[in-house]
């Protein structure tokens, strides 16, 4: 609703410039932000100041031009004002503003949601780490932002495919098997060496021993015999752990994709063949290169090398036109700041196909430092080694966790402070806007209590307090804030949107009373705003993982 006015107000400001005889560029867009002082209106614009360079005119001027063409009434402006060096201030219909509520609340857990993406079919790739041991820091902030960022696609208006690629086809793989039959014998207490690549987790120890116990020596001395099922059973226990600390976490997957399966079903071999057949594989040192400098790589990359063997690339490729085949419009891959060389050669391999560079666009995820009494931590208390997902969540929490990692920047390293986490308090950002939805439930069931429903009204009379103003239009911006943060693929524009609407309402609770016996008209439509505000609260939070608690 104030989305649709907003834009109604663009588009008549637009109108009177074009009647005023401006001409504008096609890709111009009318500046409109929600002001800061209910004083200077609800809205204003800079539209004057952006012409006044191009047009060679006073911004005031301009202003003039603007109002003097306005079609007040379509736009539901009742009044508009100039200001300073030439802002247009728009008092709005109190009416249109507080519609709002209405839609909220029929809306429900539907508000926010869109059609800006217009079902474009996106693939998501994320988290997608070996399957040798736990999930990190890293990891948890990879599925954080992107769970969140599918959430906000598809509230978007999108078509997303959420997909977990498995890197089970390589020589960490083969490792990780010798190291579980190490265990294994470990466990039986017969001679071994450990492998000096092995992963020396605890949960390997834990699955020897399980094997130990369900077999017996049947594999000792035939590792040959037996080494498919032990590859099996290996793997399969590492991606039910990780999948189990995904769950825990809140992030699940629509689509599992096996490295081993490209190859097992010739697709790496069909890969190559296509890159050949548009000329882009020449061979060298009995190798096979790709001629990613043809796109911008810093150099050309081997794809097959001179033992028949294929590098990590190759798969990647495979993998990536395997996605192109499915129908996506766009394929995003969230990867880890160890990855950023890496993103010019599958972007080549890609364009070498045919495609657009930037059918691919890869955001990375910067590293995370752990703080705790102000100083880095590092290691695990309970296990010496870095800190896992769920260790984390343990101590924190999943909601706590997910919120801190969905509050930055991808692209950007950040603190996480495990004290500022748990506390209690409003220092807290989790606790701060968690609070405020518990405090609208309480709200809410004390004003039931005393025989009070929120109103629902043509026109809310009552709500003219401009923080109250300030609440209505925060929660009005909500789908436009969804469309945008989905557009430009940063999740943490939403917990900023929801601290400040949390902000505005925490405001708005110490200057006014919201259940007055004496005033029960005013009390059911401060009800509504209320209830409004705790859906749009509850809405925010889904996107990013975090609970909306009724009581704290």
């Amino acid at each position: 609703m104030i989305g649709q006015l907003k834009q109604t107000i663009k588009d008549e400001i637009e109108k009177a410039l074009r009647g005023a005889g401006y001409e504008l560029a096609p890709d111009f867009e009318v500046g409109l932000e929600n002001t800061k002082d209910a004083a200077h209106g609800d809205f204003a614009s800079n539209v004057a100041m952006q012409l006044a360079r191009v047009a060679k005119k006073n911004p005031r001027m301009i202003a003039e031009d603007v109002i003097a063409h306005l079609n007040l009434e379509a736009a539901k402006i009742e009044q508009a004002d100039i200001a300073g060096p030439g802002f247009i201030n728009f008092f709005i219909n109190k009416a249109a503003l507080t519609q709002v509520i209405n839609q909220i609340t029929t809306e429900g857990m539907a508000y926010g949601k869109s059609t800006a993406g217009k079902n474009a079919k996106y693939n998501v790739e994320y988290v997608s780490v070996n399957p040798t041991g736990d999930l990190h820091l890293g990891h948890a902030r990879g599925a954080a932002i992107g769970d969140s960022l599918c959430n906000l696609l598809e509230t978007a208006g999108y078509d997303v495919v959420r997909e977990y690629y498995i890197n089970d086809a390589g020589n960490q793989i083969h490792n990780l098997v010798l190291s579980v039959y190490a265990r294994y014998l470990e466990a039986l207490n017969v001679a071994h060496s450990f492998p000096e690549e092995g992963y020396r987790g605890a949960d390997i120890a834990a699955f020897g021993k399980q094997l130990a116990d369900e077999h017996g020596d049947q594999f000792v001395d035939r590792l040959d015999a037996h080494y498919a099922y032990l590859r099996e059973r290996s793997l399969t226990f590492e991606m039910d752990k990780i999948k189990t600390d995904l769950t825990l976490f809140k992030v699940d997957f629509d689509l599992y994709t096996s490295e081993q399966k490209l190859y097992d079903e010739q697709r790496v071999d069909t890969s190559i063949q296509l890159l050949k057949e548009k000329g882009y594989i020449y061979e060298q040192d009995g190798a096979e290169w790709l001629r990613s400098t043809d796109f911008g790589d810093d150099k050309d990359r081997v794809l097959k090398k001179s033992d028949g063997s294929f590098t990590y690339l190759t798969p990647d490729i495979a993998n990536h036109i395997e996605k192109i085949k499915r129908g996506n419009d766009k394929l995003i891959n969230i990867w880890g700041a160890d990855h950023h060389g890496y993103i010019a050669r599958v972007k080549a391999a890609i364009q070498a196909l045919g495609y657009d560079a930037h059918l691919l666009e890869v955001d990375i995820i910067q590293m995370v430092r752990l703080l705790k009494d102000g100083k880095e931590f590092k290691m695990s208390k309970r296990t010496g080694k870095a800190v896992t997902l769920r260790e984390l969540v343990e101590e924190v929490g999943v909601d706590a966790t997910r919120y801190f990692f969905a509050s930055r920047s991808a692209e950007s390293p950040m603190d996480f402070d495990l004290d500022l986490a748990i506390k209690q308090s409003n220092e807290n950002p989790v606790y701060y806007v968690q609070y405020a939805h518990a405090r609208a439930c309480t709200l809410l069931t004390r004003g039931k209590e005393q025989g009070f429903t929120p109103a629902e009204l043509d026109v809310y009379n009552h709500l003219t307090h401009e923080k109250e103003l300030d609440v209505i239009k925060r929660m009005g911006d909500f789908p436009a804030v969804i469309a945008d943060a989905a557009a430009k693929r940063k999740p943490h524009l939403v917990v900023n949107y929801i601290h400040d609407l949390v902000s505005a309402f925490h405001s708005l609770y110490g200057a006014k009373k919201f259940i007055n016996t004496d005033d029960p008209s005013g009390t059911a439509e401060r009800l509504a705003l209320v209830n409004a505000l705790r859906m749009t609260i509850h809405n925010a939070l889904a996107l990013i993982g975090v609970s909306a608690p009724v009581n704290m």
